[in-house]
């Protein structure tokens, strides 16, 4: 463990935004995070994972904390179940591929989500009809004031649509070390009817999918649509799909007659932002070294040395000019250090 001074963030963050830590410091187990929240105790702290749901805007006066925690076992198991349990620094999409390769069912639909597995229970991840809170048992966190390590039950993290209590009233006040999530070993609920899973499936030739198929599908979903953070600096989506009422949506109806929708309640229906964005004409659109994808309109990119005050800024004008059109606030997804 060695605190260093003056790092470029540029490699710990998927935007690519370089951007100055005044102090750093790697850490490899729960020990030494421990130690490091002890030895500053009085200081500020970012605590970073796999920077793939942040944008940086300026010089990060704090420490910043890499977590870097690696493992991954079964707990236990039966005839149908078990218990995975895996530590913050493991990258999301190989733990999901390790899953798939030992046929434990259940975070298929999430393959290819970059990150990694500390960001998992705060963001509640989801893709494709799944959230990782049908499948999460519990997590562990650091408490960063006293260190003391607190066990968070499924129902403790106050899960809702990419919402947790992490991110609510515990936010900045805990550290997410592990996850332990109970997966299918036979029996597996494979769900197919989200997006375009099922004609990816009929391209790739298959009827009868198993998890490892789901997988690939949506893999190829997302290389299709999504352009690869070591190519071009980006976040994923950049926004949350906004929920509105089933009367304001068939009001909206009248003037944009093929905006799609998802039911969510009796009451709420989930619209694509993507379709928003696009639709207010952002959709593929530069400005000179960053802009919005032109295959996802949900996608704010760098295309190399922007500055994060910019592309925020873009953010903004999305926001705003999506309110202007269509009366609907679409939130970011992304957390913005300014």
């Amino acid at each position: 463990m060695q605190i260093l001074n003056n790092i470029s963030l540029k490699p710990f963050n998927t935007f690519g935004i370089d951007v100055k830590a005044k102090k750093f410091v790697t850490i490899s187990s729960v020990a030494e995070l421990q130690a490091v929240l002890k030895t500053f105790k009085n200081e500020k702290k970012l605590i970073l994972g796999g920077g793939s749901n942040m944008l940086l805007t300026k010089d990060i006066e704090s420490l910043v904390i890499h977590l870097d925690i690696k493992g991954t076992a079964v707990l236990e198991e039966d005839a149908s179940h078990v218990l995975v349990k895996a530590y913050a620094g493991e990258n999301w999409h190989e733990f999901v591929l390790w899953c798939i390769a030992h046929d434990f069912g259940g975070v298929e639909n999430l393959s290819l989500i970059p990150g990694k597995v500390g960001a998992v229970p705060i963001q509640n991840i989801g893709a494709y009809g799944v959230e990782i809170k049908d499948v999460l048992i519990s997590c562990e966190a650091i408490n960063i004031e006293t260190g003391n390590i607190k066990s968070f039950s499924n129902n403790d993290c106050n899960f809702s649509y990419r919402e947790s209590v992490f991110k609510q009233d515990l936010k900045n006040k805990y550290v997410v070390i592990s996850v332990t999530l109970k997966l299918t070993k036979n029996k597996h609920n494979i769900k197919i009817g989200y997006g375009a899973i099922a004609s990816q499936l009929e391209t790739n030739g298959i009827t009868t999918p198993g998890i490892k198929d789901v997988s690939e599908a949506v893999i190829s979903i997302r290389q299709s649509k999504l352009p690869d953070p070591k190519d071009i600096g980006n976040s994923g989506s950049f926004f949350k799909n906004p929920i509105i009422s089933i009367s304001k949506y068939q009001a909206l109806l009248n003037n944009f007659p093929t905006m799609p929708n998802y039911p969510v309640s009796n009451e709420g229906v989930k619209v694509p932002a993507g379709w928003l964005i696009e639709h207010a004409g952002f959709k593929g659109k530069t400005m000179g070294n960053y802009g919005v994808h032109k295959n996802q309109a949900l996608v704010l990119v760098n295309y190399g040395g922007a500055k994060g005050e910019d592309i925020f800024n873009l953010a903004k004008l999305i926001q705003l000019t999506v309110k202007r059109l269509f009366d609907i606030e679409i939130e970011m997804e992304v957390n913005v250090l300014n």
